[in-house]
């Protein structure tokens, strides 16, 4: 049971959130600009922080503790089915793309792209639908995650006696899901995009604090204890087949591993690795992280940004991770796993570690800052819907010229919609596990081409838009209904399609405007294949110089990725006393930074002409 003391200081996080709330609620009613991207005042490293918070979520680290349990070293692998990295794309010169556009929102970036011709018209239209969608995804996901989580400290039998109506069993952590979303919801939808950041950067505080006592806890258990894993758990590298076998230690985690799908880990590693790399050019989904890099002051602090949100989330994540992982190990048997239905929950692993091991006091803490982790993501994936829904749907099509009144009326309701209509999805969720598949694999899989080609292509047009994003969420919504095949197996079909969507769609319809797509060149200046648009732009400005970083970006990406890979990497190996890998980790880790030192961070300036 959960002691008054944890009691009192998860209710002092939650009235410290209302707090924040209402404080910034005076700035955030100022504008629609400073309610959905705190008037782009934010500082990048606040804003970093706040990134890194979000991605914090208590659904992804409950994801993550099970992975490490299971596959042990080679779980730091399976987070690229994101893909991670892609925020090492964002961090070497997407962010630095994406912000030049000085838009509110990616719809209005569509628009910035293809213009407001027919095309521009349909392809804004998809991509509000797609980002609506995507945020009520990852609000479901984030939701049912909570309640699972919530369920274990709070048992149902004491809540019962209070509530004046029955709930089935499977539908309880839906019941404690709302109770905290409102808190959530309050905080967001009052406060804006400021509130949200202000209480990331108090959420982050917490999880920095419960991240390194939780390590500790689990350095001193693997000392003082014998960890007994499968031969191969503690390497990070693998071959064709995972070659892990629990069955003379804990056996249903075998299962556990075929239900996941992962046994050919070679093929499965390649898949991910070729979706990961194609995800990643095209740029972040529009959800909160793409709202955080369109708030920033400047193009080269959205480029700091993406650079914070690595250094800020990987090693801090990852000591809790690692902490809990090897704790839930050494007393598996005190962990209970079972089910009412008679099976095995492994994504309990998490809340029912903590119940077991965290002290009173730090266990307070920790819940405050796993439910701060739910509501950072739940409040920024919110702010992103309720920026869609105002910007690209009520202003633009409904009152173009509203007053901040109707505005602020309009963000509290569509907010009040978003969330009622996430809730009523997440009853239709199986797992944690099975909508994040769907969404990282079936989802963004119709997003990849279009929004690859939208960088990179200048013949793609908004009709290649519209046709090659609708064909790839229709067959995203059919195929989880016909198949029960891991969702990433069937991406590469998903990408195909879309692909033939956007030939067909870009050649049965005229260009670009030439005015529209130099003016989005010279702004930008993609690499890719531009070849026309240059050549009309050059003989407009002959100063103009295209950019020739492609070769220099690619290899900055890869030293990134590794950079970031390992500092996932050592938290884990000091955490399990691997003294030899633990070193040549940092030594590694050294040697990046020295090199994206010379290569990347010294050219900045240069590259983009920025001194803020």
């Amino acid at each position: 049971m959960i002691h008054s003391i944890d009691i009192i200081i998860i209710l002092i996080y939650l009235a410290a959130t209302v707090v924040i709330g209402l404080l910034l609620r005076k700035k955030a009613r100022r504008s629609k600009n400073d309610y959905l991207m705190g008037g782009k005042s934010l500082p990048w490293y606040m804003l970093g922080l706040s990134n890194a918070s979000g991605m914090f979520d208590i659904s992804g680290t409950m994801w993550l503790v099970t992975l490490m349990v299971v596959y042990g070293m080679k779980s730091v692998w399976i987070p690229w089915l994101w893909p991670v990295f892609n925020q090492v794309f964002l961090m070497i010169y997407l962010s630095y793309w994406l912000r030049k556009s000085e838009v509110t929102t990616g719809a209005e970036w569509i628009l910035f792209r293809f213009d407001d011709g027919k095309g521009g018209r349909m392809s804004h239209a998809i991509i509000v639908a797609f980002a609506i969608l995507s945020c009520l995804s990852f609000l479901a996901y984030g939701f049912i995650g909570l309640g699972k989580f919530v369920e274990i400290f709070i048992p149902w039998e004491i809540v019962s006696t209070y509530v004046p109506f029955d709930i089935a069993p499977q539908y309880i952590p839906h019941f404690y899901g709302i109770i905290f979303t409102l808190f959530a919801v309050f905080y967001s939808v009052i406060g804006g995009m400021s509130g949200i950041v202000w209480t990331d950067v108090l959420q982050y505080g917490i999880m920095t604090v419960s991240s390194i006592a939780i390590a500790v806890i689990g350095w001193n258990a693997i000392g003082e204890n014998t960890l007994i894993v499968p031969e191969g758990w503690t390497n990070p590298f693998f071959g064709w087949h995972l070659d892990l076998d629990w069955s003379a230690i804990i056996p249903e985690i075998n299962s556990k591993i075929a239900s996941d799908g992962y046994s050919l880990f070679g093929i499965f590693f390649m898949l991910m690795v070729f979706k990961g790399i194609l995800a990643s050019l095209a740029g972040p989904a529009p959800n909160y992280d793409m709202q955080k890099i369109l708030s920033t002051k400047s193009p080269r602090q959205a480029t700091l940004m993406s650079m914070f949100t690595n250094i800020a989330l990987m090693p801090t994540r990852y000591l809790m991770i690692g902490g809990f992982s090897v704790l839930a190990l050494l007393f598996y048997n005190q962990l209970h796993l079972d089910t009412a239905t008679g099976t095995i929950d492994f994504e309990k692993i998490l809340p029912s570690a903590i119940q077991q091991f965290v002290p009173v006091g730090l266990l307070g803490l920790l819940l405050a800052g796993l439910l701060a982790a739910f509501m950072s993501t739940f409040a920024g994936t919110l702010n992103a819907a309720q920026a869609y829904l105002v910007n690209d749907i009520y202003l633009k099509y409904y009152q173009k010229d509203a007053s901040d009144k109707q505005i602020q009326s309009v963000n509290y309701g569509s907010g009040i919609v978003v969330v009622l209509i996430s809730i009523c999805l997440s009853f239709f969720v199986k797992d944690v596990n099975s909508i994040l598949q769907w969404i990282v694999s079936s989802l963004y899989g119709s997003y990849v081409i279009s929004n690859l080609l939208k960088w990179h292509w200048w013949r793609f047009n908004g009709e290649g838009y519209f046709w090659g994003m609708l064909s790839g969420i229709v067959p995203a919504l059919i195929f989880p209904l016909i198949t029960d095949t891991l969702d990433l197996y069937y991406f590469p079909v998903i990408l195909l399609i879309s692909l033939v969507g956007c030939i067909i769609g870009s050649y049965a319809s005229p260009p670009t405007p030439e005015k529209v797509l130099l003016h989005f060149y010279e702004k930008t200046r993609p690499w890719g294949f531009w070849k026309p648009v240059y050549e009309k732009m050059i003989a407009q400005n002959q100063a103009f110089k295209r950019n020739t970083n492609f070769s220099r970006d690619m290899v900055n990406v890869l030293i990134g990725t590794a950079a970031q890979t390992i500092l996932v990497i050592i938290p884990l190996y000091w955490i399990l006393h691997q003294s030899s890998s633990l070193f040549i980790s940092i030594g590694i880790l050294i040697g990046c930074v020295i090199l994206l030192k010379i290569n990347w961070w010294n050219k900045l300036d240069n590259e983009f002409h920025q001194t803020n």
